[in-house]
């Protein structure tokens, strides 16, 4: 296999490695970036924060969220994580006052664990992840329930990681063989094999796109042009690798993720396009891994993930007034570690989904920051 290629071939490994150290399955060689200081920050005193659960019941965590609005936003993860025949995906659906699940329908083996959702409407919601036959799950549909969907492109041993989609239109990434994979709903389903490498974030506006991952050793990113896909200049950052992508318009988006360090130690990466090239944003020195990005549209963006330094508290960062600031949560009771997912912005309230991992058992974690005027969290 090229360079550090690794893969999990059961699919309860890959979801771990995701809820436990954010692990990629490829394993890029290492940098040394200084980690002399650490975060420090509180929340803002102009934005509530609530913690609450989808209460999905023991051992169950979120993935990925997607939103049409305040009320109608889909988050997706699993149940029974440490049981790999008895697992269960899960679709939830926050409808401004409570979470309702939503089930998976047309497949008698029933969802594995599932890693991304995309809401175009909240009558066309798309999901992908394991499913229990052996064969990447594929979902559409909406408030009544979640359809599989037969792609026959996708076969067992490709791995589905994040799906992004628009008005008739879906675009789905991971890997195959070690090598990149996009696939793209129509009339006829299509499938782009890129280069080396895995593909972790992909996000779509209008006849933009771009999809995000690495290659092993440094960062990747394919931008969808002409219907094709291909890969972009980056600054060299050795170690490094994406996990998500937020456009906001042709000439802005942005990339998080992290580098690791020869020390062990993982920092934060967040990469901004200006319509040109890809730069790397200057942040505080600390370590942190970063998992989720999203943004208002209108120049702020936040960025959900972990702190190790400080790992029983929610961390996200706040893009506003030109720097990225800490969000935390409260640190809670006793040994426990803390994990954003995602995250995405409804209207005027950010909503960051993922687990407390706390006496080796998870629980699902909805972090909500809202205006003070207008408390979120029900």
């Amino acid at each position: 296999m090229p360079r550090r290629l690794m893969r999990c071939a059961v699919p309860l490994c890959v979801f771990l490695a995701g809820l436990l150290a954010g692990q990629l399955p490829l394993a890029p060689s290492l940098a040394h970036v200084s980690t002399a200081s650490a975060w420090s920050a509180t929340v803002p005193e102009e934005v509530v924060r609530q913690a609450s659960s989808a209460r999905l019941g023991r051992d169950a965590a979120l993935a990925d969220v997607s939103g049409v609005s305040g009320t109608a936003v889909w988050a997706v993860g699993q149940t029974g994580l440490w049981d790999v025949w008895r697992n269960r995906g899960i679709v939830t659906r926050w409808n401004g006052a409570s979470w309702a699940e939503v089930p998976t329908r047309g497949d008698a083996t029933g969802a594995g664990p599932l890693r991304s959702v995309s809401a175009v409407s909240d009558n066309e919601v798309w999901v992908v992840g394991d499913g229990h036959d052996g064969v990447p799950y594929v979902g559409r549909g909406g408030g009544s329930g979640i359809d599989r969907v037969v792609v026959p492109q996708v076969r067992a041993g490709d791995w589905l990681r994040a799906v992004a989609a628009e008005p008739g239109k879906a675009v789905i990434v991971g890997s195959r063989g070690g090598r990149v994979l996009v696939v793209t709903s129509g009339p006829a389903w299509k499938v782009h094999e890129g280069p080396d490498g895995v593909l972790h974030g992909v996000a779509l506006h209008g006849k933009d796109g771009w999809a995000v991952g690495n290659n092993g050793d440094e960062p990747l990113i394919l931008r969808m042009a002409g219907g094709a896909w291909k890969p972009v200049s980056l600054p060299g950052i050795e170690g490094g690798y994406l996990r998500d992508v937020y456009i906001t318009s042709a000439r802005r988006a942005v990339a998080v993720g992290g580098v690791f360090t020869e020390d062990g130690t993982t920092v934060p990466l967040i990469l901004r396009w200006d319509g040109k090239k890809w730069q790397r944003e200057t942040l505080p020195d600390g370590e942190a891994e970063l998992y989720g990005v999203t943004g208002d549209g209108k120049g702020g963006y936040w960025a959900s993930g972990y702190d190790a330094e400080r790992p029983g508290e929610a961390f996200l960062l706040r893009y506003t007034d030109k720097k990225w600031k800490p969000l935390r949560g409260d640190a809670g009771a006793g040994d426990r570690s803390v994990r954003l997912q995602s995250v995405v912005r409804a209207d005027d309230v950010t909503m960051a989904v993922g687990h407390v991992l706390a006496d080796d058992h998870y629980s699902d974690l909805v972090e909500t920051f809202g205006p003070v005027a207008d408390s979120p969290v029900r």
